[in-house]
Formats: structure tokens, sequence, C-alpha cells
């Protein structure tokens, strides 16, 4: 592809800067109000849309068992502290999901999954992972001669 003149700047020619502050301000929407909830006793209100940090470290931890990693991630919607706040209550690996699960589909629309719905959704995704591990063996040929091929078996020695 070749460049013509208008395509190419002069040692004089400014870029406009583009203003991304600006142009925000001017299309800006009120902030949806945040679904509260209430867990080990806390209350929290989860922000009313995803958190930037939120998408970007989710995508980053996505296969990550770290707790660092997945303590950062739930404190951008829930607080630095509630993730060592559960632990220390007892809460099990399903709860977490669960809670997860219910958290984001309800950020991004309140009141798109219930409780019982997020348990379920949860439940169906831990059963297909399980069913994904357990790969079905390759059947074994009836009555032990093989493939039904007529060449012998080879002992393997030489």
């Amino acid at each position: 592809m070749t460049n013509s003149h208008d395509d190419q700047l002069d040692a004089g020619d400014v870029l406009e800067v583009a203003d991304f502050d600006a142009f925000f301000a001017e299309h800006a929407e009120p902030e949806p109000k945040g679904v509260p909830l209430k867990l080990y006793g806390r209350t929290y209100t989860l922000p009313g849309t995803l958190p930037a940090l939120f998408t970007l470290q989710l995508h980053r931890v996505q296969h990550s068992a770290r707790p660092d990693d997945i303590r950062r991630l739930l404190a951008s919607l829930f607080g630095p502290d509630a993730v060592d706040h559960w632990t220390e209550q007892g809460m099990t690996d399903r709860q977490l999901g669960i809670v997860l699960l219910w958290a984001t589909a309800n950020v991004a629309e309140p009141g798109a999954v219930s409780m019982e719905r997020a348990a379920q959704l949860y439940d169906e995704r831990e059963q297909a992972k399980a069913q994904g591990k357990a790969r079905p063996r390759p059947a074994k040929p009836k009555g032990g001669k093989g493939n039904g091929s007529k060449r012998p078996r080879s002992s393997g020695k030489r």
C-alpha cells in the first residue's frame, strides 16, 4: 500500500489529542445502584457495573488457584478483607463459586440470577467439568481377539 501526501504528516502538523475525559463526560450515564448482599454477618454492596480491574484480573487469574490472585480479584467487588473473612468463617469452594457466579450476574443486571439459580448453574458447570475429566476409555473388543484384523499379535520382542 502506498501513502499519498495527504496521509503523511508534515513536520509542522500537530495531531489533536484524543480527549477521552471530555468524551466520557459528555456521554456519562448515571451510575447504576449497586446490589447489596449479606454474607457471614456483613453486608456488601456490589458496584453498579463491573470494575475494569475485575475484568482485567479475571482474565489474568482465570486458571490460577493462587489465593493472592483470587483475593485481589474479589477485592475489587467486595473489598480488601472479604475473602479472608469468608475463609475464616469456613466458606467452601462451592459456596465461593456460587457467590461469585451470583455476584457477577447481578452486577451486570440486578435480579438476573437468584441464589438458587446460581447454585444450580455452579453445580451444572462443575458436573460438566468432572465429565470432561473422566473421559470414557475406548471399549475393549469383544472376545479379546483384537480389532478384528487377521494379523497375529506381536509379543513386542524382536
